[in-house]
């Protein structure tokens, strides 16, 4: 590398391709695909949805500005990516979660998730996911909590948890209602199809728009930003799995179609699953990786002790990543054997 006329010559390896799409470009279109979604929980929640969306979000800018300026870092806000980890993490919640739990969250979604494992680029899990895993754990019965969607005074007034002090016990609601999961599992009581894909059920923030999940999901998959491996063999796996334990005992397994539009499967297929950090390079690993959560989420809703299981299989799925590459890493041209593996 050699000056010359102030101008720097940069001398590098082929190839010498660019894409023209930069990491902001990328995530800011991911914003852009995840705005629809979330207009859609603010009309059917109202302000519960609104002040929800709008804490994870804030709690979550913040927290990685405060975390830049500690570490004397310019801040990292402007790449967009911690504005979809917020969105993502508002999307993953009840909107009846107390505030003060919500904004608790989003501190443990960026510090715990993005900025211990190294920032952009180095996390392990999906930051949204390991924000609501500690949630859910640290409280179970707020995190299971829901509120019907399109009440009809949800525009004028806030579920009685929603501004819970913290550290104590929140107050519901007489009207709270199950999820379409919930339903099936302990009552064996099937929502109709159309509901579920229209978003006319109850459940968190980001489970009620299926149709606006999918069409932004396509957009980047058009655009070229997101690998279309990822989801597809996650559809696939489990309309297949669930398709067979269906035909094997309809009355005890629930159809595929509902596994599909149910629960959280389509937001975290399209925008969690598909993380380019926590998911495999490899084509064949996407494959792999795609089946291996489905499987998991599968088997979780139908034996396991939850209702739901996108998050935990997600989770498993990226600490499995580094294994599905190294296992699925292309023979080099020309290499035989100790040579192939290395």
């Amino acid at each position: 590398m050699m000056a010359n006329g102030g101008k720097t010559l940069e001398i590098r390896t082929s190839p010498h391709i660019l894409s023209g799409y930069s990491v902001d470009t990328i995530m800011f279109n991911v914003v852009l695909a995840l705005l629809p979604v979330a207009g859609f929980a603010v009309f059917a929640f109202g302000l519960a949805g609104l002040l929800t969306l709008s804490v994870a979000l804030a709690s979550c800018v913040l927290t990685e500005h405060l975390i830049c300026r500690a570490a004397g870092k310019s801040s990292t806000i402007g790449d967009w990516s911690v504005t979809i980890t917020g969105l993502l993490y508002g999307l993953t919640l009840p909107p009846s979660l107390p505030l003060w739990m919500v904004a608790a969250g989003g501190v443990i979604c960026v510090g715990l998730g993005k900025a211990l494992f190294g920032g952009l680029g180095y996390n392990t899990f999906n930051p949204a996911l390991v924000g609501r895993a500690v949630l859910q754990a640290a409280f179970p019965v707020a995190m299971t909590s829901w509120i019907p969607g399109f009440g009809a005074g949800r525009f004028s007034s806030l579920p009685l948890s929603t501004l819970t002090l913290p550290f104590t016990a929140p107050e519901y609601d007489a009207i709270t209602s199950a999820t379409p999961l919930a339903l099936w599992k302990f009552s064996r009581e099937a929502t109709a199809t159309s509901d579920l894909a229209m978003g006319f059920i109850s459940g968190s923030a980001g489970e009620t728009s299926s149709v606006l999940i999918l069409l932004g999901g396509l957009y980047l998959i058009a655009r070229n930003m997101m690998n279309w491996r990822i989801p597809a063999s996650i559809f696939l796996t489990v309309f297949v799995f669930s398709g067979a334990l269906y035909l094997v005992d309809p009355t005890r397994y629930a159809s595929p179609v509902f596994m599909l539009f149910s629960g959280g499967l389509m937001l975290g297929a399209m925008f969690m699953a598909t993380d380019m950090v926590g998911s495999p390079m490899t084509s064949r690993g996407c494959y792999l990786y795609g089946a291996l959560i489905a499987v998991v989420t599968i088997v979780i809703r139908t034996w396991g002790g939850l209702p739901e299981g996108v998050m935990y299989a997600i989770l498993l799925g990226n600490a499995v990543t580094p294994h599905l590459d190294r296992w699925t890493r292309p023979t080099v041209y020309g290499a035989k054997g100790k040579e192939a593996a290395t």
